[in-house]
């Protein structure tokens, strides 16, 4: 534990370097946000947003998507950078385990996207009259268990992907499509059956639902297992194809 403490500290001020990525995790959830906000106000619409309204829906959400952002972007460029810098390289000549090194960089990304929720949330509840969690406990174990399993999906893409451009592509690539289909942008009940066919396979889709479960109190069905499966399969996945270099 005092190696992974140590290495997480490590990581963090690595991580804080890159202005870009934190940035990135930090603003654009809340920026399309408030661009929604802006649209949909707070009033119930009928069916659309599951009979809530639309800002009661949308905070949740938007605490999912951040975790997507940093695991789906934030993550895999930092990994992929470091090992174009060399730097994981020079982790591993000074024998620290893959274990410790991908722990750390999920720590991070838990860290970061805490940090981007509370400043959502803060800036959201006030400027809409939204609704605070219905039941807080449920809400931080879901919101740990989807940074987990994003944090460490985004170690696995940082593992495989050659370079960082090439994560930062892929990445940004992910979170709009999951961002559109997942249910933190269009309301689900507006999208075509292919398109809602599609969204229901999206990660996103159950971290939302996750959320909403003790948020709105909402049913999140069979997500709890799908999130689960994503943490451990992308862990698994992760400590099989790391690279150093």
């Amino acid at each position: 534990m005092r190696l992974l403490s140590k290495l997480t500290l490590v990581e963090l001020k690595l991580f804080l370097r890159e202005p870009l990525t934190v940035l990135f995790a930090l603003a654009l959830p809340l920026i399309v946000l408030f661009i929604l906000g802006g649209v949909f106000g707070n009033e119930a619409q009928g069916e659309v947003y599951r009979g809530v309204g639309a800002m009661n829906y949308y905070v949740p959400a938007y605490v999912a998507l951040v975790t997507a952002s940093v695991g789906l972007i934030s993550v895999p460029v930092h990994v992929a950078e470091s090992r174009e810098r060399g730097v994981l390289r020079r982790f591993h000549a000074s024998a620290v385990p893959v274990w410790a090194l991908l722990g750390a960089q999920v720590a991070v990304s838990m860290v970061i996207a805490t940090v981007s929720s509370l400043l959502l949330v803060a800036a959201a509840l006030p400027a809409y009259s939204a609704n605070g969690p219905d039941s807080l406990p449920p809400v931080v174990g879901a919101f740990v268990l989807n940074a987990l399993a994003f944090g460490t999906f985004g170690v696995l893409l940082g593992s495989v992907l050659p370079t960082a451009r090439a994560a930062q592509a892929l990445g940004i690539l992910l979170w709009f499509v999951m961002l559109f289909l997942g249910g933190a942008g269009p309301p689900p009940e507006v999208l075509s059956d292919v398109l809602g066919a599609i969204g229901d396979v999206m990660p996103l889709t159950h971290a939302v639902a996750l959320m909403h479960e003790g948020w709105i109190s909402l049913d999140a069905g069979s997500s709890l297992w799908v999130v689960a499966g994503m943490f451990v399969g992308s862990s698994a996945l992760a400590l099989r194809f790391f690279r150093w270099e």
